[in-house]
């Protein structure tokens, strides 16, 4: 799902990251693209390779402002070296830098009970993040706060971080828990671990994603779906300076509602409620050094959006509605909404999307500029 960055300066393993990142771009650069793109090659033995590739582009207008950018592109790769030991190695270059390793896990699949994650992978958190911007609901989903590890890269980046998950089922029920390097430097000087977790129960149909990855709407395909999850994370010093350390704590319950309609129409309601502790904040920060700051306080969304059964040319319609509120500990509240139409022509791989949001929400939790913002997207995935 959201497919398995490099975070500048986070610590020493920085330039190897790098240098793998270009060394396998080039690479895919040398090799014919026709034979590459979407294939999945089997050999004898059980073993496999695949690769493929994604890109989101979009022309963005803020109040009188406009720009044109391809703020993600995405190599999917992965591979099956026996029926127990896979791995999965993905690059991505955002807003025209450099090409950075995105994902880089050793996998370990003993049973769909137990299996270890090890590497450079998504954090356990909440459907938004887990989801990632491909397998979302809304266009602008990035208007709440967020766990520290998509936050900008001093303690994860894109959601990512290097540490170990350990994730299963069990009939309805489903688990990821880690630890992870979380915040290094800054308040952190003593080393300690970020540990995450989510926990979900499929009421109706399970859902059915990689590994312990979530999507934010799965158009029908899947039948009627209800799923509550609840996600944790917590590291002591994990916000303030070197001179004022202090802990991060957070907890997320969000929900997923799909609903196929005698008319072959699609209802799903997507919605969450998120609470984070952290002792400095961007609104109140430690008297004295550089701070990694996070929000204190709580929020919460909704999200509905109808698929329409019927076809219009290639694809189907999907209008949707979101509704963000934040509410920090500290300063005054913020808000946005989202009015949004989806174009789907095949699911996650294919779609359009022009949006309007208005609204001062953002990904800090803390308000900004109150702005009217126009989208006009496009995402492919091969």
């Amino acid at each position: 799902m959201e497919q398995l960055i490099n975070r500048p300066h986070a610590r020493q393993g920085g330039a190897l990251w790098r240098s793998a990142g270009l060394l396998a771009a080039l690479g895919l650069a040398a090799a014919p693209l026709p034979a590459l793109a979407g294939k999945k090659v089997e050999m004898e033995g059980g073993q496999w390779f695949s690769i493929g590739a994604g890109f989101r582009s979009q022309f963005e207008s803020v109040d009188s402002d406009s720009d044109f950018s391809l703020p993600d592109i995405r190599v999917y790769t992965a591979g099956q070296l026996h029926e127990n030991v896979k791995f999965t190695f993905n690059l991505q270059q955002r807003d025209g830098d450099s090409v950075d390793v995105l994902d880089a896990i050793a996998q370990f699949e003993f049973a769909p009970q137990f299996n270890i994650w090890a590497g450079r992978m998504l954090t356990p958190a909440d459907r938004i993040e887990m989801s990632g911007p491909y397998y979302a609901l809304s266009w602008n989903q990035y208007r709440q706060p967020l766990y520290p590890s998509d936050q900008g890269g001093q303690a994860g980046l894109i959601g990512r971080d290097e540490g170990v998950t350990f994730w299963g089922t069990a009939g309805k029920f489903q688990y990821a828990a880690g630890a992870f390097y979380g915040l290094e430097d800054y308040s952190n000087t003593d080393d300690k671990r970020l540990y995450a977790a989510r926990f979900a129960y499929n009421f109706l149909n399970m859902e059915a994603n990689p590994g312990y990855y979530t999507s934010s709407t799965y158009y029908g395909d899947l039948g009627n779906i209800f799923t509550l999850a609840l996600s944790l994370q917590n590291q002591a010093d994990g916000t303030g300076s070197a001179e004022s350390a202090g802990d991060f704590s957070g907890y997320t319950l969000d929900l997923l509602s799909e609903t196929v309609l005698g008319g072959g129409g699609v209802l799903t309601v997507e919605a969450e409620y998120k609470s984070f502790e952290a002792d400095y904040t961007l609104a109140s920060p430690p008297p004295a050094g550089d701070c990694f700051c996070l929000f204190d306080g709580d929020s919460a969304f909704v999200t509905a959006a109808y698929l329409f059964s019927n076809s219009t040319g290639p694809g189907k319609f999907q209008p949707y509605l979101r509704l963000v509120e934040n509410s920090p500990s500290d300063a005054d509240s913020s808000s946005s909404a989202e009015l949004g139409l989806n174009y789907v022509v095949n699911g996650h791989n294919t779609r359009f999307n022009l949006s309007f949001v208005s609204g001062d929400a953002n990904a800090s939790g803390y308000a900004g500029d109150d702005v009217d913002i126009i989208n006009l997207g496009m995402q492919v995935q091969l």
